[in-house]
């Protein structure tokens, strides 16, 4: 049977590159995004053209219904039968503390937090009765450590590093794995707010050097949904270059 990986945020610099390297490894990839759905379309498209199979869907992810919609048109394309759920959808922004309002608040946990359990609540089942699969939440290493003017992002993110602990207990049992990375600095288009002085402060602090990729955290991904990982569950990975140490 055909491996199959559901991918959120997939439009997105490390949502690409997990939908290339799944693609490229046989998987068929079903891929979700809200914003920039054009450029997601372009890729699929492309590995159409080159014998892969992905394809592309919209929806706001931080909607319940949306996300058991989406579920339910992935569910029925696959004959039911889901490998791989990535939950890779998030949203970052820089505020003081006190500057946070509530709509910015609720924004973030939606997208970042609440996103990763409606999808799951709605491709977990499938997963149980079929006995195996892999759920992979991408978390950030400011989950793990915090980061100044980003506190609801940072709350989010180590929310969704508990929930997968937490989860990882329950569905052991019926053979799912749970597991979370937490990306350091990764270079991508939710940087292009940093000037240039910021970006290279962050290299200094990033013991290897130089700031991660897309593909530093697709290759961990791939790992976690192979059989070589059966036995890793409730972790929360850093693919940081050491940044957090």
């Amino acid at each position: 049977m055909e491996p199959t990986a559901v991918i959120t945020g997939a439009s997105g610099g490390i949502g690409q590159a997990m939908v290339r390297m799944f693609a490229a490894a046989g998987y068929r990839v079903f891929c979700g995004c809200f914003s920039h759905p054009e450029s997601l379309e372009a890729l699929t498209a492309q590995l159409c053209s080159q014998g892969c199979r992905a394809e592309a869907f919209r929806a706001d992810l931080s909607s319940p219904w949306q996300a058991d919609a989406f579920a339910k048109e992935v569910l029925g394309r696959c004959g039911g039968h889901v490998d791989v759920l990535v939950n890779n959808a998030g949203v970052a922004q820089q505020k003081l503390f006190q500057d946070i309002t509530d709509s910015d608040w609720r924004h973030v946990m939606g997208v970042n937090l609440d996103g990763a359990f409606y999808v799951t609540r709605s491709f977990l089942p499938a997963m149980i009765r079929q006995k195996s699969g892999r759920i992979i939440n991408i978390s950030s290493i400011w989950g793990v450590c915090g980061a100044s003017c980003e506190v609801h992002y940072s709350a989010s993110k180590a929310a969704v590093a508990g929930m997968t602990k937490a989860l990882a207990k329950e569905a052991g049992p019926s053979g799912v794995t749970v597991n979370c990375i937490a990306p350091g600095v990764i270079d991508t288009p939710m940087l292009d707010g940093f000037s240039q002085e910021d970006l290279q402060q962050l290299v200094e602090q990033t013991p290897v050097g130089r700031l991660g990729s897309g593909e530093d955290v697709a290759a961990l991904a791939l790992f976690l949904a192979s059989a070589q990982a059966a036995f890793i569950t409730g972790q929360v990975i850093c693919v940081d270059g050491g940044f957090a140490l």
